[in-house]
């Protein structure tokens, strides 16, 4: 007993000196009830900060969204991938060859890769097999999908021109599921628009949108771009404005947004909303090495939408402002050479004969600043604001002649079927060298005088005349809006341009596609 003893010290040594472990089984030898329990640390939890939700507007917004499918007795010319091959009017094949869409264009064989419309595999756009058997006439078939949006109670449908340009009917397909038959309002390629129209027995009044005033639409704003991508309707993705006013080479009204929602192939047609739940943007292209979204997709803003949808619900069609010049940019030795301070504007090639430009007294040589006393930007921009008066309404535009401006009033015309009502011309062709011969040293050229002007004989290579692609067979008409006929000619224009202190001369260049100007410095020598 004494030796159990030496090994029982006393309850308060015992508690200690025993670890946990061991803890119980001292407790039940000293009839100590066993009411311990283990300790842990609680699950991570960190307050962060508090990031605004988009889930208010998506709400608000989904029940106008719908998703559009388009049928059609038309067979496509690529009968395997059914992609659509219409931009805006404007095919890919037409695309200049140097024009980074139509490099993608090729490498991906004809893939329409800026488009929502044709979705791969076998949905909505899968022709299949035929099961009514041999010698059956074929029936409409489902041929494109796309997104759309109410922008009317009565059930007016916004999307784009190229998800229903080839089809015979029309379904709208609801946020909760609802299918509704839809009937062709109008269509424009210009602008890649369209409107459909609800046949609703019942004449429900729909959740419908409005649009924003663009004009407050910042670059880096958060946008919500609402659609059918792949034929998943109600899909929502978020990004910002990236860029403003891009050309992406569709039409001469192009003046996208750029923004970086997640945007693909069924999205075309869909909208665009700020944070207000008001369309920015009506989302038609996006740009991609791979035919899916890279963060780069276009939409047509708000103040080009609204105008044409009002239009083509009002008559089915669009009828556009039309002045008939042909115009290019005004660079900064175009302005140079003119006298002008600043490098914008349109300078007009040609007038086209019998336009309403040309029976104002628009002249070639004449830069076109202002259009009813608003200063116009560029070629587009003058497109695009002529496009947007009314036929047959008279305008006051500011033109640059002589060194000084004048006032010219016009009444615009009509741009009736496939007019052009502003043709740019930026390209410059390669230089090609050749002997010198009865050369005008100081502008590195040689010239032979002929009945319409003169044809240049070869170009030095090292010239700025060449840089700015003056070549052999180009035939020079005038100099600073003066006609010349012979080397004497152009020297004489010079030798006045020099003592009024211009540093450049403006020489009209007819070349096989068609007259530009071109400012080559005469200061030298």
């Amino acid at each position: 007993m004494s030796k159990i003893s030496a090994f029982r010290p006393g309850l308060k040594t015992v508690l200690k000196t025993t670890t946990v472990a061991g803890l119980a089984a001292v407790m039940l030898a000293t009839g100590i009830p066993a009411t311990v329990s283990q300790s842990f640390a609680e699950a991570v939890s960190v307050e962060g900060p508090k990031v605004a939700s988009f889930a208010d507007v998506v709400s608000a917004v989904s029940p106008a969204v719908v998703s559009v499918r388009v049928q059609s007795d038309i067979k496509p010319a690529n009968d395997e991938s059914n992609f659509s091959f219409n931009f805006g009017g404007r095919g890919f094949d037409e695309l200049p060859d140097d024009h980074p869409l139509k490099r993608f264009f090729r490498e991906f064989g004809g893939q329409d890769d800026m488009h929502g419309d044709r979705g791969p595999g076998r949905q909505f756009g899968d022709r299949g097999d035929d099961r009514r058997g041999p010698g059956r006439k074929p029936h409409l078939r489902p041929t494109a999908q796309g997104s759309g949006f109410f922008i009317s109670e009565d059930g007016y449908i916004v999307t784009n021109n190229h998800v229903v340009s080839d089809g015979s009917a029309f379904t709208v397909v609801m946020n909760d599921g609802t299918e509704l038959d839809a009937k062709l309002v109008g269509k424009d390629s210009r602008t890649d628009l369209a409107v459909l129209k609800v046949e609703e027995k019942d004449k429900r009044k729909f959740t419908y949108v409005d649009f924003a005033d663009d004009s407050q639409i910042r670059v880096g704003d958060w946008v919500v771009a609402v659609g059918n991508p792949f034929g998943l309707g109600g899909t929502v993705t978020a990004g910002i404005i990236s860029a403003r006013g891009r050309d992406i080479g569709s039409g001469p009204y192009d003046d996208y947004l750029q923004v970086d929602a997640a945007v693909n192939r069924g999205n075309s047609g869909g909208p665009t909303f700020n944070l207000s739940g008001q369309v920015v943007g009506i989302n038609t292209a996006i740009f991609s090495p791979s035919g899916g979204n890279v963060g780069i997709a276009f939409a047509i803003p708000a103040s080009v939408a609204k105008g044409v949808v009002a239009n083509l619900m009002k008559d089915g069609k669009v009828d556009r402002g039309w002045l008939g010049v042909q115009i290019q940019p005004v660079s900064r030795d175009i302005a140079d050479s003119l006298g002008l301070a600043d490098a914008a504007g349109a300078l007009v090639v040609e007038p086209q004969a019998d336009s309403p430009g040309a029976k104002a007294g628009i002249k070639k040589g004449d830069v076109i600043t202002a259009l009813d006393g608003e200063p116009i930007k560029d070629p587009r921009d003058l497109a695009r604001r002529v496009a947007q008066i009314a036929p047959g309404k008279k305008v006051e535009i500011s033109v640059w002649r002589d060194g000084k401006s004048q006032n010219i009033p016009v009444e615009i015309g009509t741009l009736a079927g496939e007019q052009i009502q502003a043709a740019t011309s930026t390209d410059e062709a390669e230089p090609e060298a050749a002997p010198s011969e009865q050369a005008l040293a100081d502008l590195g050229i040689s010239v032979t005088p002929g009945d319409d002007g003169l044809t240049v004989s070869s170009v030095d290579p090292d010239s700025d005349a060449s840089d700015r692609g003056l070549k052999e067979g180009d035939r020079i008409t005038s100099v600073n809006n003066q006609v010349v006929k012979s080397a004497a000619d152009v020297v004489k224009v010079l030798d006045g341009a020099r003592k009024d202190g211009r540093s450049k001369a403006l020489f009209q260049v007819e070349t096989k596609d068609g007259s530009r100007f071109l400012a080559l410095p005469i200061d030298q020598g």
